[in-house]
């Protein structure tokens, strides 16, 4: 299998687990109409980090690392669930920019990255999924082979981050084309169900 083969398949399977829609695509889109396609896709950028961590523990077979994120996927996926309530509360609370105008400097895009990444890597039950997908296309064959887990892995990276990139990007165009008042709705809407996920999330460990 050659390495550009494999490398087109990371980026297929990059692309696959970011496009779904769910917490992670809903605060994309929101950072993207409140402020601006460059924080929307800096955030998706996070998402994207995080999926080549858990892309890179399967297919390095990081046994060790896999085994205690599972062992603790109650306690992981509980501060998850918290931190998608406290920033649905934050979102229904806060005020849209004004249009045209970038509410980040450095630091407040790497906050927005820092937080999306650290949300991702709530879900440990990722790393089964890339087990079973790597597994499927043939790299649990190729026993040691690290050239071919990297250039994996940064398919991984690179697929969910242009999924990220088109998203925000298309937002960002729809962005110019709603009010203050709409886009206040829509930080409310959002809001909502943002922190509902995290009920959700929450009471899937009762």
């Amino acid at each position: 299998m050659g390495i550009a083969f494999l490398f087109g398949k990371g980026l297929l399977i990059g692309l696959s687990v970011a496009a779904p829609v769910g917490p992670i695509g809903l605060l994309c889109i929101n950072r993207t109409l409140s402020e601006g396609p460059r924080a929307g896709f800096v955030t998706g950028l996070g998402a994207a980090a995080a999926d080549g961590v858990y892309g890179a523990i399967a297919a390095f077979g990081i046994a060790s690392v896999s085994l205690f994120l599972l062992d603790h996927q109650d306690l992981i996926r509980g501060l998850g669930g918290a931190a998608l309530i406290a920033l649905g509360l934050h979102m229904a609370l806060k005020k849209p920019v004004e249009q045209g105008a970038e509410s980040r400097g450095f630091r407040g895009l790497a906050a927005a990255f820092g937080s999306c990444f650290l949300l991702t890597l709530t879900n440990p039950a990722t790393i089964l999924s890339f087990v079973a997908i790597f597994a499927a296309l043939g790299l649990a064959d190729r026993p040691g082979d690290l050239t071919a887990a990297l250039v994996m892995v940064i398919g991984v990276f690179l697929g969910s981050a242009l999924w990220w990139l088109g998203l925000s990007g298309l937002v960002g165009r729809l962005r110019h084309r709603l009010g203050a008042r709409t886009r206040l709705w829509i930080n409310r809407g959002s809001g909502g169900v943002l922190g509902g996920f995290g009920l959700l999330a929450l009471a899937s460990l009762l």
